[in-house]
């Protein structure tokens, strides 16, 4: 602050205003004695009646004695002057004159000096702040981190693959010559991408705590303004000062802030947008390979960055981060566990393989959160059911509150007993680990954890329907048992959509439409935001729309004749959890037992799947 020219211009405005008015204060006329009219001054010296008389030259007054008494007049003119000197001068009084000679300096100073140097600052303060603003500086949207970053691989856990990736550009930074000696062409750019929470900047400063160089991390919003040329501007000085400091590492996060496509017709800000964009592009084509000047984007929208920047000589290498499997979640919660009093008993790898999907970010919240509710509880250790409450909370939200009805926990115990018995009858699903009728987060009724035992890339058509199935088994045991649905259902209707939507126009698993793929898929595949854009005819898209509804229907129907096939394990399984609320294993694997398995097989008209005509107790035996 004390270094910065706008706070000393903007402190002299204020010191200037103070020392005018103090100059202004000190020339104010001043005078002695009363005040007397012109008028009568005049006539009084006309009749002799006035004695030692002073004229104050700058203050235009005169002061003088009348019957023994101190009086002043105003001269406000010069021909008023005139006429006092001339009837003075016939009486032949002695006038004696002030000049008033530090009035006479300090009046022009201000008048003119001082309003000239306030003018002046407030100019030189308004074209500082316009400069800061509008040109910015690269210190100004830049973080620097100098040699000693913390950071190194072995704080990065489950991103095996894209630590591997990086390595090399590590090596370079450390020893370019080794690279220039054999001929290879080092990295000039790398873009990270992955959905949030995976660790991009994580591995960033990683590469840089590795490589022992200094650095320099800006986000891409802070290169684009309303002003027009500050995000070139911008670009220019934060590449100019990463040349300098080289070798050093560049690392922008959000990188499709400022690198998005550029559009053929340029709207409302799209123009700076472009102009910032291909500063970008000139200063990463500018700078030999050999610089020690690596640069490193991340973004989770990479499909709407422009072609230009993702070109070989920019951005060399794309890094993908995705969520970690097993081991890399295992690997994740014992980095995070560090410095935390974990019970011996807890189990972190059994929690790993109960959190398929979680990111690293998500991990180290649950970890953190089990220690909040072990500190809650006065425990002296995190047990396995604070990790495991912990997770809930990341996953589903905090349990809430809610007085259900009587009639209200019947609804949402048969609902979710319905989900847990069609999971264990059909083949091809997810075991179930945990079943609650609480309400947490924004749901309204309970949920049924199901956790894979193994994570898989691929799924069939049989393990498609059967996950249906599932989600279609909450509204199958309700109008089975209540005789009518609630609104428990809607979150489940709209998976089982969303699966046979996803059959019938991208996985080629409709007999009517044929293997083909109807619609394109618009968005990020990180951020789970595709579009389906139709391009096909209006024709089509009611086959379509027939076609998932028929998938649904069978997926509804094979829920509800797999629970009338075991609907005294469906009434166990509600009663329990009205009683207690939760169930967990070994709970769950005594009830399970009880349910009849059933396969499926194609139906006779080859449309659509059907349960099959032998039904296998869980021992393996046939039965009738």
């Amino acid at each position: 602050m004390w270094r910065s020219p706008i706070f000393w211009f903007a402190l002299a405005i204020p010191t200037i205003l103070v020392l005018y008015a103090g100059l202004l204060f000190s020339v104010l006329p001043e005078a002695k004695g009363e005040e007397m009219s012109y008028t009568t001054f005049i006539r009084r010296l006309d009749r002799r009646g006035v004695q030692s008389v002073v004229l104050l030259n700058e203050d235009r007054r005169v002061l003088f004695q009348s019957g023994g008494k101190e009086y002043w007049a105003s001269l406000p003119t010069d021909p008023s002057r005139e006429r006092f000197l001339t009837a003075a001068v016939d009486q032949d009084l002695v006038i004696r004159v002030d000049q008033q000679g530090l009035k006479r300096i300090i009046l022009p100073a201000t008048q003119y000096l001082v309003p000239s140097l306030l003018i002046g600052s407030i100019l030189v303060l308004t074209f500082l702040m316009t400069r800061a603003d509008k040109g910015g500086g690269s210190k100004s949207v830049t973080r620097r981190k100098t040699k000693g970053e913390s950071v190194t691989f072995a704080d990065v856990a489950g991103s095996d693959d894209a630590v591997a990736e990086v390595r090399e550009v590590r090596d370079y930074l450390r020893h370019p010559e080794r690279l220039k000696e054999i001929g290879a062409q080092p990295p000039r750019g790398i873009l990270i991408a992955g959905p949030p929470g995976t660790g991009k900047t994580l591995l960033a400063r990683a590469i840089a705590g590795e490589a022992g160089v200094p650095f320099f991390s800006a986000s891409g919003t802070q290169f684009v303004e309303m002003y027009q040329g500050v995000g070139a501007a911008r670009v220019r000085e934060l590449f100019q000062e990463v040349h300098e400091n080289a070798p050093a590492i560049l690392f922008i996060d959000e990188l499709d802030a400022a690198g998005r496509t550029r559009a053929a017709e340029a709207t409302s800000g799209q123009e700076e947008r472009d102009q910032t964009l291909n500063q970008l592009l000139v200063e990463m084509d500018g700078f030999d390979r050999f610089a020690g000047v690596v640069i490193i984007g991340a973004t989770n929208r990479p499909d709407v960055l422009d072609p230009a920047l993702l070109r070989r000589g920019r951005f060399d290498r794309q890094v993908v981060v995705d969520p970690p499997d097993r081991a890399g979640r295992l690997a994740i919660l014992k980095l995070h566990a560090r410095g935390k009093r974990l019970d011996p008993a807890a189990d972190l790898d059994r929690l790993a393989g109960q959190t398929p999907g979680l990111t690293g970010a998500d991990l180290a919240s649950a970890m953190n959160e089990a220690a909040l509710l072990a500190a809650r509880r006065g425990k002296p250790t995190i047990t396995y059911f604070e990790l495991e409450e912990a997770v809930d909370r990341v996953i589903a939200g905090n349990e809430r509150v809610r007085v259900l009805t009587i009639d209200e926990k019947r609804a949402v115990a048969y609902h979710e007993a319905g989900h847990a018995t069609v999971a264990w009858a059909l083949p091809g699903t997810d075991p179930v680990t945990k079943i609650s009728i609480v309400s947490r987060g924004q749901a309204l009724g309970g949920r049924t954890w199901m956790v894979a035992e193994e994570e898989r890339v691929l799924v069939t058509k049989t393990e498609l329907l059967s996950r249906m199935a599932v989600a279609m088994a909450g509204m199958a045991a309700e109008e089975l048992v209540l005789e009518e649905s609630t609104s428990g259902p809607r979150d489940d209707l709209r998976e089982a959509t969303t699966i046979a939507r996803q059959m019938v126009c991208e996985l080629g698993m409709s007999q009517s439409l044929g293997r083909l793929a109807w619609g394109q898929q618009v968005g990020s595949q990180f951020l789970g935001g595709e579009v389906h854009k139709a391009d096909y005819s209006d024709a089509v898209a009611a086959e379509i729309d027939r076609e998932v509804r028929r998938v649904t229907d069978e997926a509804f129907a094979l829920a509800t004749s797999v629970l009338q096939a075991n609907r005294g394990p469906l009434d166990r399984v509600a009663t329990y959890l009205v009683e207690r609320e939760t169930l967990r294993d070994p709970e769950l694997s005594a009830l399970a037992a009880d349910v009849v398995r059933l396969h499926l097989q194609p139906s006779a008209d080859g449309t659509g799947t059907s349960l099959g005509a032998e039904e296998v107790t869980p021992a393996g035996a046939p039965i009738g």
